[in-house]
C-alpha cells in the first residue's frame, strides 16, 4: 500500500501521468407518486416508495495533477466496457 501512496507524491511528469480510475454500480430510481408542492410553513412532501428503472455503470478517470477528467455512463460492466474506456 505504501508503494502505491509514494506514487501520488511523484511529481507531475506528461510522459508519465498517474490516472485514477474508478467504476460505480448505480441504481436508477423514479418516484411512485408525484411529491406534493410546498405550502406556506410546510416543506414539500415526498413519498419514500420509489420505482426501479434498472441500473447503470459510471466509470471515472482522473488525472489529478495534469487537470484532466473523464466520466462516462453505460448500460453494463463488462471486462470489454473496461477496455473501451
Amino acid at each position: 500500500m505504501e508503494d502505491v501512496l509514494d506514487v501520488y507524491e511523484l511529481p507531475y511528469n506528461p510522459q508519465r501521468p498517474v490516472v485514477c480510475m474508478d467504476e460505480k454500480p448505480y441504481q436508477l430510481l423514479g418516484e411512485a407518486r408525484s411529491p406534493l408542492p410546498m405550502r406556506p410553513g410546510n416543506d414539500q412532501k415526498v413519498d419514500s416508495e420509489y420505482v426501479r428503472n434498472g441500473t447503470c455503470s459510471i466509470f471515472a478517470f482522473v488525472e489529478p495533477l495534469g487537470g484532466a477528467h473523464h466520466v462516462s455512463v453505460r448500460e453494463h460492466r463488462t471486462a470489454i466496457d473496461w477496455a473501451e474506456e
